[in-house]
């Protein structure tokens, strides 16, 4: 048994999706969650850039004291995982990818989207799991222009975020594909209005927030680190951006951990 906290990292906001499922599938384990702020966006950056804000954001959770780290960004995971495991070989790092894979096993049309930044959709990482599993399956790359900052401002319920995802989405529709797949930990916030775009339309919406946190559940018992089961679970929020960010981030997750206790009741 391990109390010590999980650690989360994403550019900024959107990490709080995988957040948010690892609160549900694992409600005894504290966890620390870092959201840079400072230099998000990533996608369009180097990959220099992107793992260089990586690096020194595990060994900033790593100095907090966690067990583990979840890089809760696809971007950051394409240009950086590698580095990071070559780095901190003694402590399980778990990264996002788009979920490809079961899109491209469970498609029928034989054609799904992928929404993602313009770094994940060009990195070795995604074209390698899309030569992998897409045998036979056309994959439309699409970049969600402006999602990102949308989430970042708190902006992902106004008529802006709606009109900003429709001109995205609405292309897509009648284009034969049956799977959009969330690409950006960010993009699952604005995913009411992808459904109500594509509503009707035979089109499912794919994220890989909840295969992480079963990672992460299998990790803990594999490596005997997992928390005890009457263990109370405490959440902190820390950012390389000043304190009115981490005060937002702490808002949030007090919001989305509110929606969880209300709908297990």
């Amino acid at each position: 048994m391990d109390n010590r906290p999980i650690g989360v990292y994403d550019s900024g906001f959107g990490g709080l999706s995988v957040w948010r499922e690892l609160c549900r599938l694992l409600p005894h384990e504290s966890i620390i969650y870092l959201g840079d702020g400072k230099n998000c966006p990533y996608g369009g950056r180097s990959r220099e850039e992107i793992t260089a804000f990586a690096k020194a954001s595990v060994q900033r959770l790593v100095d907090e004291g966690v067990k583990m780290v979840v890089v809760g960004c696809n971007t950051a995971t394409t240009a950086a995982i590698s580095t990071l495991r070559d780095i901190w070989r003694d402590m399980p790092i778990v990264g996002l990818e788009p979920a490809v894979k079961p899109a491209c096993l469970s498609t029928q049309t034989g054609r799904i989207a992928v929404l993602a930044t313009e770094h994940s959709l060009r990195s070795d990482m995604f074209l390698s799991t899309t030569s992998r599993y897409a045998e036979g399956v056309e994959v439309l790359k699409v970049v969600g222009e402006r999602f990102v900052d949308i989430v970042e401002s708190g902006k992902e319920n106004s008529a802006e975020a709606y009109d900003a995802v429709r001109k995205v989405v609405a292309p897509l529709i009648g284009s034969g594909i049956d799977k959009i797949v969330l690409g950006c930990t960010h993009y699952p916030f604005l995913r009411p209005h992808i459904e109500d775009i594509v509503s009707g339309r035979g089109i499912d919406i794919v994220d890989s927030g909840a295969a992480v946190a079963r990672r992460v559940e299998w990790l803990l018992k594999r490596y005997k680190i997992a928390a005890r089961s009457d263990h109370k679970a405490e959440y902190r929020f820390i950012s390389f951006a000043d304190e009115r960010y981490r005060l937002s981030l702490e808002q949030r997750a007090k919001s989305i951990l509110d929606k969880l206790l209300i709908s297990n009741y």
